[in-house]
């Protein structure tokens, strides 16, 4: 049942203050999607905790979240593009559309990743001898950016995008060896059948990836966050977000952990690269 329906058939069920929210946001769905929190609650004359608790009882984590399943509701989507799309809609809508699905989706992993498993994954990389980011397809771009962050942070770093890199890659390993798996849906068969490798020959394997999928059950630790997007049919894009978020958080933990000196390091790094560019204008 989508959204919309699970609103309809509730009606009664609402107290007096829930049903006002319901109403307004069944005269135009579309509408309530580009409303903040605070624009909603005063269209429907009610508090913003209202608005918050008429969401859960929808069974969503808040406001932004039961937007994300409100617009995939209205869209039936343009396949191999994106569910919030359709084929009619307007540069405007469609630009729109994107920002406000991809906000939604990114205050959705939010709420749903782990914070301890986000310590453990810091953990193992600040104790790693070496790290490899592995991805496929669209992950393969998150792998790369993954390797950008941590390349300066003074440890051996490398990435494939490549099934016989990594393959060779994982034989290599050795203890000490952390290779990180991106894969939004962790059913590919191949990043799959490297995760067993890698552990086979000693190496601890993160991945950031679905929650009970293959891939997450075959490696050493699952980082996984709730983000609702069908990429056997649409192109990625709120997933392959989150997930270079998650490299942020990752490589800021990894800075943190490893204290003053390490920034130190860091800032020298930072030094060296300012003769590659312009003097920043005066103002900006």
């Amino acid at each position: 049942m989508n959204t919309i329906d699970k609103i309809q058939k509730s009606l009664a069920n609402f107290s007096k203050s829930e049903r006002k929210v319901a109403e307004v946001i069944l005269a135009d769905p579309q509408l309530a999607i580009q409303c903040s929190i605070a624009t909603l609650a005063k269209m429907a004359d009610v508090s913003e905790p209202t608005v918050n608790r008429f969401c859960r009882r929808l069974d969503t984590k808040g406001f932004p979240d039961f937007k994300l399943h409100l617009a995939q509701s209205l869209a039936n989507g343009t396949p191999y593009v994106s569910r919030h799309v359709e084929a009619n809609d307007s540069a405007e809508a469609y630009t729109a559309k994107i920002f406000e699905s991809s906000m939604a989706a990114l205050d959705s992993a939010k709420q749903s990743i782990d914070a301890s498993a986000v310590n453990r994954a810091v953990d193992m990389l600040t104790q790693a001898d070496q790290i490899s980011f592995f991805g496929l397809g669209a992950s393969s771009a998150v792998a790369h950016d993954a390797q950008n962050k941590f390349f300066r942070f003074n440890i051996p770093v490398s990435c494939f995008d490549d099934v016989l890199m990594m393959r060779m890659s994982c034989i290599n390993a050795r203890e000490g060896t952390v290779i990180v798996l991106f894969s939004h849906t962790g059913r590919t068969k191949a990043l799959v059948e490297v995760a067993r490798l890698a552990r086979e020959n000693h190496a601890q394997v993160i991945a950031l990836t679905a929650k009970d999928s293959p891939l997450a059950r075959e490696c050493t630790l699952a980082l996984t966050m709730d983000v609702p997007e069908d990429t056997d049919l649409y192109m990625p894009m709120a997933s392959r977000l989150a997930q270079m978020v998650a490299v942020d958080v990752l490589a800021t933990g990894f800075t943190l952990r490893r204290g003053p000196r390490f920034r130190e390091n860091l800032k020298r790094v930072k030094e060296a690269l300012k003769e590659s560019r312009f003097e920043k204008p005066q103002g900006l």
